[in-house]
């Protein structure tokens, strides 16, 4: 039956680590399932000549004793089961029984945008599709467009002192404090694009000072994160992150754009059609912007659940790998 085939191509995958950087084993091992080329960098591409690509990354977070995987009935578990083997496996048994898809395969999806196998592959590979379907866990919704990723420090200075006299010195704590509550004023932003809404947040993610328990600090360091709507440029981005983060220094330390959202695509509305798909906000950063980069109209699609994303006890419904299956053969039909 087509839901035990896809489990247990699922568990098969899992079952082979691939966390990111040490992809190649998971690489070969769907080459040898496949007639995948490679291209080089942990990327493998499955050429029918046809105009809708999917496209699934190889990579999982650190395990977290999730690997080897299990299986009962209902459920596959186990390192990457809905992010993003179960999306890896309905691809390829696809292609197996000979889906009219090109399928691309990559790494490096799980670490910072700029170490991604995918972008450098778009610069040096021409590829051109009239849909990308990004087979991110969506839960078997169409999921358009993404919010951009930007990470920056924001660096707080002072004066050290005696904290008997701290009149003499200048606490770099309090000024955070400020600042921090300040940036915590902000609630989150509406941004609609073609009926759909995307938030823009910012958050203070980590937090580093003090020297000891009879000194004022003379300097702290956040970690903080930024998620941006569709539409806004990356300068825009970082001047607004720079509005928001009122006093000390912050430096960008990394920014992933945000992606376009392509729900007028005549391919991506005959997928919605093809499942009676919800359509919703990507409220998070996919590989969609890179592909919208490129020239390419992209969405995500696939079976895994975001929630279960990253868990240690993550797992993927069987039913819904075999929703997302059947979605798109009556999509390529």
């Amino acid at each position: 039956m087509l839901g035990d085939r896809l489990a247990e191509r699922t568990l098969e995958l899992i079952d082979i680590p691939s966390e990111s950087r040490d992809e190649v084993r998971l690489a070969a091992h769907i080459a040898s399932l496949t007639d995948a080329d490679d291209l080089g960098d942990t990327c493998l591409i499955m050429r029918r000549r046809a105009p809708v690509l999917l496209a699934g990354h190889l990579d999982t977070v650190p395990a977290q004793d999730n690997i080897p995987g299990r299986r009962d009935d209902e459920r596959v578990y186990g390192l990457g089961a809905s992010d993003m083997k179960g999306a890896l496996a309905v691809m390829i048994e696809l292609a197996r029984a000979g889906a009219p898809f090109d399928c691309l395969f990559f790494g490096r999806e799980e670490l910072a945008s700029q170490h991604s196998a995918l972008t450098p592959l778009l610069e040096r590979e021409r590829l051109d599709y009239e849909l990308v379907v990004m087979m991110e866990p969506t839960s078997n919704e169409l999921h358009a467009g993404c919010v951009g990723n930007m990470n920056a420090t924001w660096t707080f200075t002072g004066r050290s002192a005696h904290s008997a006299r701290p009149w003499d010195g200048d606490n770099a704590i309090h000024a955070a404090a400020r600042g921090i509550a300040a940036l915590a004023d902000f609630e989150r932003e509406e941004h609609v694009f073609d009926g759909l809404t995307f938030y823009e947040v910012a958050s203070v993610t980590e937090i580093q000072g003090g020297i000891a328990q009879n000194v004022i600090p003379d300097r702290v360091v956040c970690g903080v994160n930024y998620r941006f709507a569709p539409g806004r440029s990356p300068d825009d981005a970082q001047q607004r992150l720079r509005e928001l983060c009122r006093g000390g220094d912050l430096e960008i330390d990394s920014l992933a754009p945000s992606g376009p959202v392509a729900t007028e695509s005549p391919l991506a509305r005959a997928l919605i059609a093809a499942g009676e798909l919800k359509v919703a906000p990507k409220q998070a950063w996919t590989p969609v912007a890179e592909f919208g980069l490129a020239g390419l109209d992209a969405v995500n699609f696939g079976p895994g659940e975001p929630a279960q994303a990253h868990r240690r006890d993550e797992s993927i419904e069987i039913a819904a790998l075999e929703r997302s299956y059947r979605v798109l053969e009556t999509f390529a039909a």
